[in-house]
């Protein structure tokens, strides 16, 4: 059993691999941190009693910070020699690393609680709960999560919705209040707290919804954590109406068991949002430009043509009007106007308005019984 789930696991990681001895060393070395967020949801419960599961369980917890959370882009399952395993635990006080972002953090909770379901070692659920207590420490009164926390200054202050940061965790809330696998385990105590956090997360929600001539909207990538404002991040990422980001915010609520009338009416008018702003005719084309390199830009789709409906990444406040930015922090309304490396080291377009579109048709039927 113990050699299947290890095969298992590097398949996972690894699937250009061939044979179980190249697997065997290669997922073990240093890899991209996204193939270690992708990995850990998907493997299986025989995994966790094996002891490649607390080996790398062991990992965890190396990584885990002082404040109990974890630094982002850090891909775990690697094996460390002395040198390196010294290195981690010097930097366990650099607690301005901790964060949410990139799925930091609640993987590892999620990793460390199915880990102790499986073997009872009680420092693996220790270190779950500690995590779960950061999350609690770092949200704000106002009920929203830095992407960053406690880090004193910086757009990581803000409450960040960008890469679902705070929709994250608040998923993770929804679970652990619930008793839902693989948190059953926590005591009351811990659900209880959940169950509150989750509360000021759905409010903070409903208070940053944008209003745009007197009508809800969506929300923008960040907030400012004082005034709920639409906020700044990076040059490119400036205060906008955020096409990427939430539709994710839009299925968490529509996952809310028994919605109040605010949570209703919150989704109603970013559905509605979305069908306004929808953009159709238009598809991603690859080409080689004048400097040899593979780039992209948006044409127009053939007619007859079956294209896909897309979001922009960032709609202007004032008129939901497209725009993209390069480094300079400058608008633009044509995606060719900015440079090679933001246009294609960014996402600008994105068709997750249609997984809006599938869950809302569900939802209404739900609660109109």
């Amino acid at each position: 059993m113990k050699k299947i789930v290890l095969i298992g696991l590097t398949l996972l990681c690894c699937t250009a691999m061939t044979n179980a001895q190249t697997s065997e060393t290669t997922y073990k070395s240093k890899q991209p941190y996204k193939t270690w967020v992708k990995l850990a949801p998907q493997l299986d419960d025989d995994f966790f009693h094996t002891q490649e599961a607390i080996r790398i369980g062991d990992n965890v917890l190396l990584y885990q910070q002082t404040t109990g959370g974890w630094p982002k882009n850090i891909y775990i399952p690697a094996e460390l020699d002395e040198k390196e395993r010294e290195k981690v635990l010097s930097q366990k006080n650099d607690v301005n690393e901790s964060t949410i972002d990139n799925k930091a953090t609640i993987t590892e909770i999620t990793y460390l609680s199915r880990l102790y379901n499986a073997t009872g070692i009680e420092k693996y659920k220790d270190g779950a709960i500690q995590g779960i207590q950061y999350l609690f420490e770092a949200q704000y009164d106002n009920g929203g999560w830095p992407q960053f926390y406690p880090r004193p200054k910086g757009y990581y202050t803000h409450i960040t919705y960008n890469d679902d940061a705070m929709t994250n965790v608040l998923k993770l809330m929804r679970d652990i209040s619930k008793g839902k696998a693989p948190y059953a385990y926590l005591p009351d105590d811990i659900r209880q707290q959940a169950q509150t956090s989750l509360d000021k997360g759905v409010d903070c929600i409903l208070k940053t919804q944008v209003k745009q001539n007197g009508q809800l909207t969506v929300w923008c990538a960040q907030h400012d954590e004082h005034t709920l404002a639409p906020a700044k991040a990076r040059a490119y990422e400036l205060p906008s109406l955020s096409g990427q980001e939430s539709d994710d915010i839009v299925l968490f609520l529509m996952s809310l068991s028994k919605p109040t009338p605010e949570i209703i009416a919150c989704v109603e008018a970013a559905v509605a949002w979305f069908k306004k702003v929808e953009i159709n005719g238009l598809k991603k084309e690859e080409y080689t430009n004048a400097e040899g390199k593979t780039d992209y830009r948006m044409v127009p789709c053939k007619e007859g043509e079956n294209c896909p409906t897309l979001w922009a990444r960032f709609y202007t406040l004032e008129d939901n009007r497209p725009f993209f930015c390069d480094r300079d922090g400058i608008k633009h309304y044509d995606l060719s106007e900015i440079g090679y490396e933001r246009r294609n080291g960014y996402s600008w377009y994105n068709d997750g308005g249609l997984k809006v579109y599938k869950k809302y048709e569900q939802w209404k039927k739900k609660i109109s019984q």
